[in-house]
């Protein structure tokens, strides 16, 4: 079955949409969720193809869970799409499913 881009681009600038009032800053350094879809996925393939593309890979306590940061980047829904597409499609050819963003917090 082939990833629906379509619906995951609506997604995420219907989460603008949604947002209403809520005041976001202009830019904000952004995590794109995946979780593992086969157990013997490779976790350093894909974090090095992640890393290759600017994004900062890590592995959460969960064992199935990788979040992918990127940023500072416009919060727009136009950025984010852009480097969501970019972390889903590498995230997908290593095994991974994209599981939402959020603005990052640290």
């Amino acid at each position: 079955m082939s990833h629906n881009y379509e619906t995951q681009r609506r997604e995420t600038y219907a989460t603008f949409k949604q947002s209403g009032s809520v005041k976001l800053p202009k830019t904000a350094e952004v995590d794109f969720m995946f979780f593992i879809e086969e157990l013997d996925a490779d976790w350093n393939a894909l974090e090095k193809a992640l890393r290759a593309e600017g994004f900062r890979p890590r592995r959460v306590g969960d064992g199935i869970t990788l979040i992918a940061r990127t940023g500072p980047i416009p919060v727009t829904p136009e950025a984010i799409w852009d480097r969501e597409r970019t972390a889903t499609t590498i995230a997908l050819a290593h095994d991974f499913f994209p599981d939402g963003w959020e603005l990052a917090e640290d």
